[in-house]
């Protein structure tokens, strides 16, 4: 740390940087980036436009759950370098999104979004705990478990639309239809279902990494291909929600914790066909209970590939340094 950098003491924890504002500020955009895995503050700024792009009720509660998630990891005495890398942030952020899109934005709701952003910093310590002996990281699964719980505690009974019903055959799509899913797959990271959003997200994960951002998009070409080979609903294909589970495995396996190769890159693609029918497959589990997927077709394919990759002997499939994540 340079000399000239000053410290921020929060009730006897130090938070690093050159001043409260500006770090505390770069600890928040880097909430925002890590929800795709990369570390870059204007990559997070850059996700930050895509939110507000998307309604500005959704940047608004983007912002509330990283800082409350961020300020509680802060209080708790979280390492203060995850804290400034952001990884303390983006499950507040998802939570923060995914509860304003549930529940519509009201006081009651930001104090859900604050209360769940703080737990998800809670969890995020026990699940760093549990899963470190097994070399997984954690990825969004606090998000996932507070978000969860909250929508099945809320809702009104069981969700039944028939949005996973097959239909025959391979499922068609117009031109403008597969522009859309193409872009919808990676906007559908954050909840984004406006096509435009989704380049703004790309040009962040651009700025950060062009590997993640190649990954991202063959991810989301083969998701595609995949969900109308599968025969899978034309509506739900083109609003991404078979899609974007898949674009966040691609950057975990092949951009984030293994080395890419041919073989890394290879299997990195399996994951996301495998991902398709999962998600499709944990959407119908889900409208059982009144709620939907989240991430967790993403978390639990990206654990389950990297517990099988040392067991397969192939080039770069070893997950030794797996918990942790690159910071940029």
């Amino acid at each position: 740390m340079p000399a000239a950098e000053q410290a921020v003491r929060i009730r006897g924890r130090v938070f690093p940087g050159g001043g409260a504002v500006p770090r505390a500020g770069a600890a928040q955009l880097r909430g925002f980036a890590q929800v795709v895995l990369v570390g870059s503050p204007w990559s997070g700024l850059l996700f930050a436009v895509a939110l507000f792009v998307g309604g500005w009720r959704l940047g608004v509660f983007g912002l509330l759950g990283t800082a409350a998630s961020t300020g509680a990891a802060v209080l708790l005495g979280a390492d203060r370098k995850g804290v400034a890398q952001g990884l303390q942030g983006y499950c507040g952020c998802l939570t923060g999104v995914a509860l304003v899109v549930r529940l519509g934005a009201s006081w009651q709701t930001a104090v859900l979004v604050v209360l769940g952003a703080a737990a998800c910093a809670v969890l995020s310590g026990a699940a760093g705990r549990l899963l470190a002996p097994l070399g997984l990281p954690v990825l969004t699964a606090p998000y996932c478990l507070v978000v969860s719980a909250l929508t099945v505690a809320l809702s009104n009974g069981p969700v039944s639309t028939g949005v996973s019903a097959r239909v025959p055959g391979f499922t068609e799509l117009t031109a403008a239809e597969v522009w859309r899913a193409l872009c919808a797959n990676i906007g559908q990271i954050f909840f984004l279902d406006k096509w435009y959003a989704g380049p703004i997200v790309l040009a962040g994960l651009l700025v950060a990494s062009r590997i993640a951002a190649l990954a991202a998009v063959g991810a989301s070409a083969l998701a595609l291909v995949t969900a109308c080979a599968a025969g899978l609903p034309a509506d739900s294909i083109t609003e991404g929600l078979y899609g974007y589970n898949a674009v966040l495995c691609a950057i975990a396996l092949a951009a984030t914790f293994l080395p890419l190769t041919p073989w890394t890159a290879g299997y990195a693609a399996l994951a996301v066909v495998a991902s398709v029918p999962f998600a499709a497959a944990w959407e119908v589990f889900a409208q059982s209970f009144g709620t939907t997927p989240f991430t967790w077709p993403f978390t639990v394919t990206t654990w389950l590939f990297l517990v099988a990759g040392p067991a397969l002997g192939r080039p770069g499939l070893s997950v030794e340094k797996a918990p942790s994540r690159k910071q940029t």
